[in-house]
């Protein structure tokens, strides 16, 4: 089940909600779309290599790309206990960050901030599905199948987009 289809660098520059224009032109995407696991995302999601503490996700939303500018503590200072993702529910030892998204509009442009603990190397879908392991005891064991695990992910992902333009 793949909800994400693959996007150029022109669509994901213009799916920016919570950043100016000019802002988005300047950010960086990442250089190579094509290598991406399409088919296992549900969401794109990258740090700025530039600036680490800068993260960007794009995700599908009724058939349009949104895409949020997001903020984080850099790598080098996150905590070493476990803490569990908001969006994918994986548990991760020092692996998860609070990413802070400005609002968008005037609310963001007041300062108005929405926030989220997120799997640091947002690579929510590929842990859901198993092909990126967190280590021992990072997926909790349940009876949904993959599909509603994914269909959560997605969900918990839409409702914290619609926090920041909200």
């Amino acid at each position: 089940m793949s909800l994400m289809k693959p996007l150029t660098e022109q669509e994901i520059r213009a799916a920016f909600v919570n950043c100016t224009k000019g802002e988005a032109k300047r950010l960086s995407v990442p250089r190579d779309l094509a290598d991406h696991p399409w088919d296992d995302l549900d969401y794109l999601g990258w740090r700025d290599p530039q600036s680490p503490e800068r993260a960007y996700l794009v995700l599908e939303l009724n058939g349009h790309p949104k895409a949020l500018v997001l903020r984080s503590p850099s790598p080098t200072s996150w905590q070493t206990r476990r803490s569990m993702c908001s969006m994918c529910l994986t548990t991760h030892t020092g692996g998860v960050s609070l990413m802070v998204a400005p609002k968008a509009g005037k609310a963001g442009q007041q300062g108005n901030s929405v926030g989220a603990y997120i799997c640091s190397d947002l690579s929510c879908s590929l842990y859901v599905r198993g092909k990126k392991d967190a280590g021992a005891g990072a997926r909790l064991h349940e009876s949904l199948t993959l599909e509603e695990k994914i269909q959560r992910t997605v969900t918990n992902l839409a409702a914290f987009l619609t926090k920041v333009t909200a």
